[in-house]
């Protein structure tokens, strides 16, 4: 038996007895001077991809343990050929875990994958040790005694198709295909989601806490930075900004391809809000940038203030509106990362790039076409124009590029 088990074999030993022509016997009077016959061994193999799997999740930062009834040299097997444990590694048995005291129990869970013979109470031991350590725990299981090792943990997954109905009941999701496979296919799918929410908000807020801040140093500094009692951009300059900006470029990133390195990042902690502390900064440094940038364009087109020009006030408007949204167009893959170079998979996201140039298309229109001048109070510019406003809106990838720099080498020091 332990050499069948030994190669991931499932046993089953197998007897007879010669029974009497009394059909009204019992359980106990059958079982009895049986005649050994053999033992089975039984191969269940995983599934092609159940190994893949396993290692993407270990590259994921997710812990992959195995909790079974088999018998441990079975289990042993098993999950060195999937690579949940190394050939040889300790496995833990459910006479073990019953002899466990909870101080003895919390050092074992910390290192052992791998546990067999286990049976529906110890799982549910298990389950709340891992829990007190802080993990996040995900349990698989599809018999009735899994149910309350399911109802336990933070995600109790019931297999679709071989679970009984009372632990479908006790899970929190469902898994179709009975596939461990699709555990990680959804991890990465969360991911993903999650990364594109990040993306929406970095976006929408640090923008609109540029537009915020360009009206607000525009009001206090309108006399002595500026030199023009006025204010920077009207409100239907705030409106198309919005609606150019914060429509088409917000809503493909919400749709954005997940990275290709999504899942070699380990887990966020349990704690960490959907803003952390480097999205903060960065939504700081971005808006104070378009907002900086954007005044001092208003600024070089009049005369007076610090970059005296010769313009009049809606020839200027017209160079901060523009600006202002060209901060936002060249944001918007700023957006798509807090860490990586603005290059990285560029040009996966194709709704971007139209979104982008649909944006583009429509402040060109807006500036040049003379029924769209006079509903937004806007002036025709020069190509020498346009090309200063590119470069001063471009500014926000360079410097923003220069703190993921930063906070890589800060990251790699410490």
């Amino acid at each position: 038996m332990d050499a069948l088990a030994g190669q991931a074999l499932r046993t089953l030993g197998v007897a007879y007895r010669t029974m009497p022509r009394q059909l009204d016997l019992t359980a106990e009077e059958i079982e009895r001077d049986l005649i050994f016959l053999g033992i089975f061994g039984l191969l269940d193999p995983p599934r092609p991809e159940a190994k893949a799997a396993v290692t993407r999740a270990a590259q994921a930062g997710i812990r992959v343990v195995m909790i079974t009834g088999d018998h441990p040299r079975t289990a042993a097997a098993i999950a060195a050929e999937l690579g949940i444990a190394d050939p040889g590694a300790h496995v833990v048995t459910g006479a073990a875990l019953h002899n466990m005291d909870e101080q003895a129990l919390a050092r074992v869970v910390q290192t052992t994958t791998v546990y067999a013979r286990v049976s529906p109470e110890q799982k549910l031991r298990l389950v709340q040790a891992l829990k007190q350590h802080g993990h996040v725990v995900a349990m698989t299981g599809d018999g009735v005694n899994d149910a309350p090792a399911l109802k336990q943990a933070d995600i109790g997954i019931a297999m679709g198709i071989t679970g009984t109905d009372v632990a479908k009941e006790a899970a929190d999701m469902i898994l179709t295909d009975d596939n461990f496979a699709s555990i990680v296919a959804a991890v990465e799918e969360g991911r993903g989601i999650f990364s594109n929410i990040r993306k929406f908000l970095r976006y929408l807020l640090s923008s609109n806490i540029g537009e915020v801040l360009t009206m607000f140093l525009g009001l206090l500094l309108a006399g002595v930075l500026i030199g023009a009692p006025a204010v920077p951009l009207l409100a239907v300059h705030i409106l198309w900004i919005n609606l150019v900006t914060d429509s088409g470029p917000a809503l493909a990133l919400g749709i954005d391809p997940p990275a290709a390195h999504l899942m070699r990042r380990p887990p966020r902690p349990r704690g960490q809000g959907v803003i952390d502390r480097p999205m903060w900064a960065g939504l700081l440094v971005t808006g104070f940038t378009m907002a900086v940038g954007t005044l001092l364009m208003f600024d070089y087109a009049l005369p007076g203030g610090l970059l005296t020009g010769s313009g009049d006030l809606v020839y200027a408007r017209t160079l901060a509106f523009t600006t202002l949204v060209l901060f936002q167009l060249f944001n918007v893959f700023n957006a798509r990362s807090d860490h990586e170079r603005i290059g990285v998979d560029l040009f996966r996201n194709r709704w971007l790039w139209g979104a982008v140039l649909i944006s583009l298309a429509l402040q060109i229109a807006v500036v040049h076409l003379p029924v769209l001048q006079r509903a937004f109070q806007t002036a025709s510019l020069s190509a020498g124009d346009w090309a200063i406003c590119i470069l001063v809106a471009s500014s926000v990838v360079w410097i923003r590029e220069g703190m993921k720099v930063l906070t890589r080498r800060f990251t790699a020091v410490r």
